[in-house]
């Protein structure tokens, strides 16, 4: 076999794997709420940072307090704000929600749920390379909203 031979059957074996390369996977954020006041919200960070508004956000945050007789209470929260400017939070002391809401990190899609007295009841998030922008000159991401 030539070398040019050798040279397109191995660009055409590739193609595809260049073609799914810096795959991006937008995902705005959405909140559904339900008759008593539970709901759901979710959506990645990056999506709503780059969205064409200025009021989607995502995103969970911990807070500890040392209090006098030398513990420490625990608290956390998740917030979300969708495009049409539905707000949705909830808290939590749950040590085990804590401990999933200390491990998000940037660019994560994030996923939680609430009970209708606004405790959290469930956090989930995924870090995927399709979450991250491909660009951070400044620019906005390509295919995202």
């Amino acid at each position: 076999m030539k070398p040019v031979s050798i040279t397109l059957l191995l660009a055409a074996i590739c193609t595809p794997a260049f073609l799914a390369a810096g795959y991006v996977q937008p995902a705005p954020v959405t909140i559904q709420y339900n008759a008593d006041d539970s709901g759901i919200a979710q959506g990645d960070m990056v999506s709503a940072r780059f969205a064409d508004n200025d009021v989607e956000h995502i995103g969970c945050g911990v807070r500890v307090w040392s209090l006098p007789d030398n513990s420490y209470m625990h608290w956390g929260f998740c917030q979300a704000g969708d495009a049409d400017e539905v707000e949705a939070f909830c808290s939590t002391q749950d040590p085990q929600l804590l401990d999933v809401m200390k491990a998000i990190s940037s660019y994560a899609f994030i996923t939680f749920e609430w009970n209708a007295q606004g405790e959290c009841t469930r956090i989930g998030f995924s870090t995927q390379s399709f979450y991250i922008p491909q660009h951070t000159n400044g620019r906005k991401p390509p295919g995202r909203n």
